[in-house]
């Protein structure tokens, strides 16, 4: 593997320390001529920002385009970019194929799989019931972090994090504070509504907004009635996969992907070829009509006769 790919490999270990979703492409076959190379890779986030090289302007919009479904939908994909004329019939089942016109006639198979990382759980508490949750997640390979009480700050979690405060009467008020701060995905006290109820008044005494107040669960988890420890720690786990499966905790590392808004797309009048339908597209205005094209060469072909190619369909 090249320096280049191994920036990349160094990338997506960040991203995922991060909690950030991406998703990872690599060129696992090319046909020459191609500006890729076998074993090239490719970060692309969900939000379409690509790192690394996949290949030239052809290959890029397509690849990111799939990725960002690969993305939303958790389940890789085998990608087959290139014109139908140079596969024919002879193409394995489950690749998906991408017709793409560039002037090159190169061709890539590229390998995008999506990269979830685990959730991040933070149980503030030394309890029994909160060593058991503890125990239970990491069971589940979540990223677990068990803290004490004195010893917990905002700066422990993030946005992506889920918190489960279980100081149980030592220092609630003040690491819920703390835990309110951090703006976590999911926030919730072991305790009963009663004392719930106490910590919540007493830091709105102290001036802490209601809606960020509204957002902590107490008491934690199902609502079982009265249970052991153990089915305590049971039951709030229960909540927090209950929660992720449903996409309730979009923030949340390793939680479902929230489905992307599907990029507005256009037909390059000249190729035929997909193109997202953006300012980088190099946009072309004619009798009304807004045209798109992979590359300059075919925006030129249609502006030097604008008649042999308007009446094609544009959008996808």
């Amino acid at each position: 593997m090249d320096t280049d790919g191994w920036e990349v490999l160094k990338q997506a270990a960040e991203l995922e320390r991060r909690g950030q979703a991406f998703a990872l492409a690599t060129v696992v076959w090319r046909q020459g001529p191609s500006s890729s190379q076998q074993g090239a890779r490719a970060i692309i986030t969900a939000e379409g920002e690509l790192h690394g090289w996949i290949g030239g302007a052809c290959a890029e919009p397509t690849v990111i385009r799939e990725a960002q479904q690969v993305i939303s939908g958790g389940t890789p994909r085998l990608v087959l970019l290139g014109s139908p004329e140079q596969f024919g019939a002879a193409i394995p089942e489950g690749i998906t194929v991408v017709p793409i016109s560039c002037q090159s006639e190169g061709a890539l198979e590229v390998y995008i799989e999506p990269v979830v990382p685990a959730p991040h759980l933070v149980i503030v508490g030394r309890s029994p019931m909160a060593h058991t949750l503890a125990d239970l997640a990491r069971a589940l390979r979540w990223h677990t972090d068990l803290v004490a009480g004195e010893d917990f700050t905002a700066a422990a979690a993030g946005p992506a994090s889920m918190i489960v405060v279980a100081t149980q009467g030592h220092g609630d008020e003040e690491a819920v504070e703390q835990a309110i701060a951090a703006r976590p995905a999911y926030l919730g006290l072991v305790g009963s509504r009663r004392r719930g109820a106490a910590v919540l008044g007493y830091l709105a005494d102290r001036g802490l907004p209601a809606d960020q107040l509204g957002l902590v669960h107490v008491p934690a988890g199902l609502d079982l009635g009265h249970i052991t420890h153990q089915e305590i720690a049971v039951a709030i786990l229960a909540e927090l996969v209950q929660l992720r499966a449903s996409g309730a905790l979009a923030g949340a590392a390793g939680a479902a992907p929230a489905r992307q808004a599907e990029p507005a797309e256009a037909t390059d009048p000249v190729c035929g070829m997909t193109v997202a339908a953006t300012g980088a597209s190099r946009p072309l205005a004619h009798d009304g009509v807004t045209y798109y094209f992979c590359s300059t060469s075919c925006r030129r072909k249609f502006e030097l006769d604008p008649a042999a190619y308007a009446t094609r369909e544009t959008r996808c």
